[in-house]
């Protein structure tokens, strides 16, 4: 499975998005611009994507919710030690409340590896990261063998950035 993603300003993402109705895509807002997803067996419709392969996935694309990306630059060794250790975590979501979706996302032309989790809400999303489950997630990092904590396979710190599905100000008033 192919993934694509192109960055923009709101309008233009939404104008994208109707015009192909048709395709699996979902936008994303965060702060002024918006992240258009597509994920398809073919060819992206974008002109300028960052491209991925789907390595890993549970779920189909939440087209509400709550985004979290963990941004993952690797090392070309590295590649195959950072997608073993996240190889069972789409399994490990399945079942915890308010998860929508998983994709690992292996970069096809630079170094960041992108892990795409979608929640019913950042309250799902906060309540994820101070349970067990999420501790059982992350355990297999901590319990690195002595020659994968001395060899180095990031390039630079991972970042996250988080999104919704809803554009700022039209959120509804509770």
């Amino acid at each position: 499975m192919n993934f694509y993603t192109t960055t923009g300003t709101p309008d233009f993402m939404e104008t994208i998005r109707n015009k192909h109705s048709g395709e699996d895509m979902v936008l994303l807002y965060r702060a002024g611009n918006a992240l258009l997803l597509h994920e398809t067996q073919g060819k992206t419709l974008f002109q300028t994507p960052k491209q991925y392969e789907v390595i890993g996935a549970s779920g189909q694309l939440a087209k509400h919710g709550y985004y979290v990306i963990n941004n993952i630059p690797v090392t070309d060794e590295g590649r195959p030690i950072f997608e073993h250790r996240f190889e069972n975590r789409a399994k490990m979501m399945d079942g915890v409340p308010g998860f929508l979706t998983y994709r690992l996302l292996r970069p096809v032309k630079s170094d960041t590896y992108r892990v795409l989790t979608a929640w019913d809400s950042k309250d799902h999303y906060e309540l994820w990261k101070g349970s067990k489950a999420f501790e059982q997630a992350h355990a297999k990092q901590r319990e690195a063998t002595t020659a994968e904590k001395v060899q180095h396979i990031f390039t630079s710190a991972s970042y996250v950035t988080e999104y919704t599905t809803e554009k700022a100000g039209e959120e509804e008033n509770e």
